[in-house]
């Protein structure tokens, strides 16, 4: 099953891209690698661990996961052109004392796994807490591997 059935499948559209917020561009490609810039959470805004929860904040990576599929399918054609989610950098917007981030990462790569399989959807991450743009409460940067 192709990704884009398999979202359906799920319930899930991917969304609309959204207005850049500086001077950069969405998408890097070097050979057969895309390197993205940061996906939001766009309508999640918060800080984890104070004025969301944990599980609000798995369903903001999610969302963010969504859009930076929206940007690889713009610079491939379609999603079946992934070979591998390489990496993934989580950054999420938490309160102080929050140690929560893997939890909240886990909405992205559990939704990459569920659509592209554990062959192509499993990937290396890393999962931290910082300030983010717009109080979005996630900010996904990915680097993926194309035919």
């Amino acid at each position: 099953m192709k990704p884009e059935e398999k979202l359906k499948e799920l319930g899930l559209a991917l969304p609309e891209k959204r207005a850049k917020g500086g001077n950069y561009i969405s998408c890097v490609r070097t050979g057969n690698l895309l390197f993205l810039s940061g996906s939001l959470s766009y309508d999640v805004i918060g800080k984890v661990g104070d004025t969301l929860t944990i599980e609000e904040g798995y369903e903001a990576s999610r969302q963010a996961i969504l859009f930076a599929l929206t940007t690889i399918k713009e610079e491939v054609g379609e999603l079946s052109k992934v070979k591998k989610f390489v990496k993934l950098l989580g950054m999420i917007n938490t309160a102080f004392d929050f140690t929560g981030q893997a939890k909240v990462m886990n909405g992205a790569s559990d939704l990459l796994v569920e659509v592209f399989g554990e062959e192509v959807g499993t990937h290396a991450r890393t999962a931290v807490g910082m300030m983010l743009p717009r109080g979005a409460a996630v900010e996904i940067d990915i680097i993926v591997e194309v035919e």
